[in-house]
């Protein structure tokens, strides 16, 4: 599992997350919710260990993060970012492949046994079809697949995303958010997902973590989080509950 221990970050004399400390059950399928600024995409970058907190640790599988290699943690996290690297023309194919690389030693070729894993995941994303388009000839949505590819391609029981569904019109939404459901319900991996649309969250996150100004405000199902008080604190604005949708009345004055 995922631990947070007293965990604190800062950007010079601004602090972005102030003691937090929870713990991630495996197998969890977790919004992480919150207005801008309050930390999300930090929290997820230290525990991926990309970024290093002023104080407190994070813990995987009963290890610091910091004790892992590189190599050690690109095998148990995998991350998709909130804005993929477009500017090197690699194909679909060969962008998935990249995330074979935690396995492989120094100068050593890609095996048949990784090129099997990569077409495996390119058919669950759907991408099969896009193995040598690159990324400039791939929509917003079809580029975020072949991403989530990239990643399921690493094999690890962690799954990090930052705003996968950001750009991306609602049919788009959906689909990556189906796939993510299917592969938490399927494969067990443990998902932290940063999403700004509450309705989005409330149907597909069984669990959800509300920050606010650099601390968890709410960690729990996601049918708890979200209601209209949570929301007013969290978000600033008034919601009311129709038939399981969340709809906004406005901001708070």
């Amino acid at each position: 599992m995922v631990q947070l221990n007293h965990l604190s970050y800062s950007y010079g004399s601004h602090t972005i997350l102030n003691d937090i400390s929870l713990t991630v059950p495996d197998g969890s399928f977790c919004a992480v919710m919150g207005a801008n600024g309050c930390g999300k995409t930090t929290l997820l970058r230290c525990i991926a260990n990309l970024i290093h907190p002023a104080h407190g640790e994070v813990v995987i599988d009963g290890k610091p993060a910091r004790d892992y290699t590189t190599r050690q943690l690109a095998q148990r996290i995998a991350c998709v970012q909130q804005h993929p690297q477009t500017d090197i023309e690699f194909s679909a194919f060969e962008t998935v492949l990249m995330g074979r690389n935690p396995y492989q030693r120094h100068l050593q070729n890609e095996s048949q046994h990784d090129w099997d894993i990569v077409e495996q995941c390119m058919k669950q994303t759907n991408t099969w079809h896009l193995r040598l388009s690159l990324p400039s000839q791939m929509s917003g949505g079809e580029l975020q697949r072949v991403m989530i590819a990239r990643a399921l391609a690493q094999q690890t029981p962690y799954l990090l995303l930052d705003e996968p569904t950001s750009n991306l019109d609602i049919a788009h939404q959906f689909e990556i958010m189906e796939l993510l459901t299917d592969i938490n319900r399927n494969q067990g991996k443990t998902i932290l997902i940063v999403v700004h649309d509450l309705n989005l969250a409330l149907r597909y996150c069984p669990q959800c973590m509300l920050l606010q100004g650099g601390t968890i405000l709410f960690h729990g199902p996601t049918s708890e989080a979200l209601q209209p008080e949570r929301i007013l604190t969290t978000f600033g604005v008034k919601t009311h509950l129709v038939e399981g949708y969340i709809q906004i009345d406005g901001q708070s004055r």
